[in-house]
């Protein structure tokens, strides 16, 4: 089995204390014209205030308590990101309670629009139904995705004595379809020369809850491999039996708990387990942040959303050397209004914080994602700004 550092840095080293947390983040002067109180309060990269208020108080002001649910890919990065925020809204004198739930995508958004909580982390952003509904517990205003969180999906797997494993598209939805069943089969061998793949049942294991990974992970099979996976892109697994895992860490626990066990999962949280090489054009890919981002730089935004709406289409066909294909791009989904003035300010000053340049820092050093762009972080900001509150 592969045995690959894991890129996890201990959540302590964040500093819960205000001091601490402030100088993880990047207390001190951070560029954007602040001295080391006013860094925490600049939210976003493009130098807006805290929680995008223009003109308004920095993180002294914030009190209260909110909650989001959701996608269990960017469990570790909300973790993070919710304990350095809290940090440097105390050490500002400000009071203010962050609770993320890794619930899985599917859940997160039902919860958000039943108004259970403020915010949803996804994997796969709200539709045109979810965002006409969301109007009803966004204060007459619809809510919007913010993308927040790259990553690639690895495709994890444990086989005794295989330290590497390359894997094309047809043979990754072949296996997971369940027609592909043996790993020394000569569809996999073919890619391998050098492996001893053994005569030994693969056994796939997928998502058993409704998961944007699943549904991202499947979209990338539909597009490269419509002949061997022919289920198309679906959030909940279409196939009857073999083995699951509920949310991102049931998954993983079931992969390293088995023999011959394959499935996928956000890479941050694949632990020890070997990771598959991606065929991709001529050559055959490892996962890697930098690949994940390259992934969505090549890739165009999505059609007919509304301008506060950010959604990306990722082009999982692309060729491109270097880029990564089976990427998850993690959404917050955000109200356009809150009624209530401190919750609403609140969530806009932890929005900001996320796809400010620190946070995203804290999201690459404790979860292995890519920052977003300047210019993704500069638009997120400007829907920040837009949100309206009491």
């Amino acid at each position: 089995m592969n045995v690959r550092k894991n890129k996890l840095v201990a959540l302590a080293a964040l500093g819960l204390t205000g001091g601490l947390a402030l100088s993880a983040c990047g207390g001190g002067d951070t560029g954007n014209g602040g001295d080391g109180g006013n860094a925490g309060g600049n939210g976003g990269s493009n130098g807006s205030d805290a929680g995008g208020q223009e003109g308004g108080a920095g993180y002294a002001e914030l009190t209260g308590s909110i909650a989001g649910s959701g996608a269990s890919s960017m469990q570790n990065a909300q973790t993070a990101w919710t304990e350095s925020f809290m940090g440097l809204v105390q050490a500002e004198g400000g009071d203010v309670t962050v609770t993320y739930d890794a619930t899985g995508s599917g859940t997160g958004r039902e919860q958000f629009l039943n108004s259970e909580v403020k915010f949803a982390g996804t994997d796969s952003p709200l539709d045109e139904e979810e965002l006409a509904a969301s109007t009803e517990v966004c204060n007459g205003e619809q809510a919007f995705n913010l993308p927040v969180y790259i990553s690639p999906i690895a495709v994890v797997y444990n086989l005794e004595g295989v330290d590497e494993l390359n894997l094309t598209p047809e043979v990754i939805g072949g296996i997971f379809a369940g027609d592909i069943t043996k790993w020394n089969d000569e569809k996999i061998v073919e890619h391998n020369p050098d492996a001893n793949l053994p005569d030994k049942d693969i056994v796939p294991v997928h998502r058993s809850d409704d998961s944007g990974t699943t549904e991202n992970f499947t979209e990338y099979l539909s597009e490269n491999a419509p002949d061997a996976w022919t289920h198309g892109p679906v959030e909940t697994w279409p196939i009857d039996g073999g083995q699951s895992g509920d949310g991102t860490s049931g998954l993983i626990s079931t992969v390293e708990g088995g023999d011959g066990t394959i499935g996928y999962a956000d890479a941050s949280q694949a632990g020890n387990l070997g990771i598959a090489k991606i065929q991709v054009g001529e050559e055959f890919v490892e996962y890697s942040a930098e690949a994940a981002a390259k992934a969505v730089d090549v890739s165009p935004r999505a059609e007919g959303r509304e301008e506060n709406d950010i959604v990306v289409e990722l082009d999982r066909t692309t060729t491109e050397q270097g880029v990564y294909p089976i990427v998850l791009i993690s959404y917050l989904a955000l109200c356009g209004s809150y009624a209530d003035a401190g919750e609403g300010e609140a969530v806009k000053a932890y929005a900001s914080y996320i796809i400010s340049e620190d946070g995203q820092q804290v999201g690459a050093d404790n979860a292995g994602s890519a920052p977003l762009s300047d210019e993704l972080s500069s638009e997120a900001q400007a829907a920040i700004d837009g949100i309206q509150v009491g």
